[in-house]
């Protein structure tokens, strides 16, 4: 999967600090992967920072709006500080009662596209582009962009284990090693969550010596199923999907005193896509019917001009990144795993890639993987660093940091998809 490049990761660290104005750990834990860094570096400051049509307090705000849903007050707190850093009102900080109606009307789909977003439809676009406080179609992409990059965002920070007690420690100590070692040794300290234990994460796990040879038979089976057949596959996929929900812990931590004001109806969370013997009402989403690379891509760089560019270039990294390293292996081809992950993540969406032998994912993921990824996804207030520390044991810190990176990315980009073809709905 991945370990250290080598590329200029004290520079991106040192251009992290100088953009955050204090030592970040999510650049820390992503300097394992400087050429991802670089991306994400790049698109994080462009979107909070760049050319756009969002006033720059709005956009922190919208930060913290997005990051509530998941309650991650590491970000949370982070944003509040670029707020007011910005000239923003501090009055805002009270609450969401306080702030202006055009802000508070995009709380719905920031609630929808973080926990359902195949319920978005083309009358959110139009509720939001209609009326006295108005959105521009161009900021509603923006706050999309914002929502669906903080969500993801969310998932990273809570499945690396990254804490602000991790932070604190870490500012407090002023460790003497390289940035990137002391980013393997401090950020991923245990956190008071991280005592519970899971039932049902624990079972043994194939080795990579197993994994290695799935691939390879995979690769040199490569049979051709019928197209009913392919959906039949993604539907035992996603039905698996559900019956794993029962394993997940279902105890979402009560939201913290210090940021309930900036979480309306907490209730609201994921529920799977696929019911349980039901059929859905809502169609699957079909990626040759809305991609991101024939519509998805075009449609936000038109409207939010470079960041299409942005967000193509980062997807692309963390999809394609590979040393052809595996667990201490070398020589490794990982692209069947990276794709079952990626699409793993993408059919707890409702999202099906056509192309794809949904077979594959049972092969190469496991049950405690795909227990950590979907809660990773769905539920990462939930994840703990004990979670981070029992999953995928034969595998590199970097390379579990890698796994997550997909994660981050796969679950934008499904966001997005539904997001903007909502766009389009209401454009045509």
């Amino acid at each position: 999967m991945g370990q250290i490049g080598d590329h200029d990761t004290h520079g991106l660290l040192v251009e992290a600090f100088l953009q955050n104005n204090r030592p970040d750990h999510v650049s820390q834990v992503m300097g394992l992967h400087p050429a991802y860094l670089e991306m994400f570096l790049r698109t994080h400051h462009y979107i909070l920072r760049g050319d756009g049509p969002l006033p720059f307090d709005y956009r922190h705000f919208i930060a913290i709006m997005a990051a509530g849903r998941h309650q991650c007050s590491y970000l949370i707190n982070q944003q509040k500080q670029e707020f007011v850093l910005q000239g923003g009102d501090q009055s805002w900080l009270k609450g969401l009662n306080q702030i202006p109606k055009k802000l508070r009307d995009l709380y719905e789909i920031n609630k929808i596209l973080a926990h359902r977003p195949w319920l978005i439809n083309k009358s959110h676009i139009e509720k939001l582009t209609k009326g006295a406080d108005s959105w521009s179609l161009a900021e509603v992409v923006h706050a999309i962009v914002l929502l669906t990059h903080f969500h993801s965002l969310c998932s990273f920070v809570f499945g690396c284990g990254i804490s602000e007690e991790a932070d604190r420690q870490m500012n407090a100590e002023k460790t003497k090693a390289s940035p990137v070692e002391a980013s393997n040794n401090k950020v991923l300290s245990s956190s008071p969550r991280s005592k519970q234990v899971r039932d049902g994460w624990s079972e043994a796990e194939v080795g990579v010596e197993t994994l290695m040879e799935r691939m390879k038979t995979l690769s040199e089976r490569a049979q051709e199923f019928s197209a009913e057949e392919r959906a039949k596959r993604f539907e035992r996929v996603e039905s698996q999907s559900v019956e794993l929900a029962m394993a997940l812990p279902s105890d979402t931590p009560a939201v913290q005193p210090g940021i309930q004001h900036f979480v309306d109806d907490p209730a609201f969370v994921y529920q799977d896509f696929a019911k349980r013997g039901e059929v859905s009402e809502i169609p699957t989403f079909r990626v040759q019917d809305y991609s991101w690379d024939d519509h998805g891509y075009s449609l936000v760089n038109r409207l939010y001009n470079e960041v299409g560019n942005l967000l193509d270039d980062k997807f692309k990294v963390a999809y394609n990144l590979t040393y052809y390293t595996m667990g201490g292996r070398t020589d490794v081809d990982t692209s069947r795993f990276r794709r079952a992950i990626w699409n793993y993540i993408q059919c707890m969406y409702g999202i099906r890639h056509d192309d794809y032998d949904y077979g594959e994912v049972n092969q190469l993921l496991e049950r405690s993987l795909k227990a950590f990824i979907k809660s990773a996804c769905c539920f990462p207030e939930r994840v703990t660093k004990a979670d981070y520390d029992r999953v995928l044991r034969e595998f590199k810190h970097s390379e579990k940091v890698h796994v997550m990176m997909m994660v981050l990315e796969a679950r934008m980009q499904a966001e997005l998809l539904y997001a903007l073809r909502a766009v389009m709905r209401y454009m045509t």
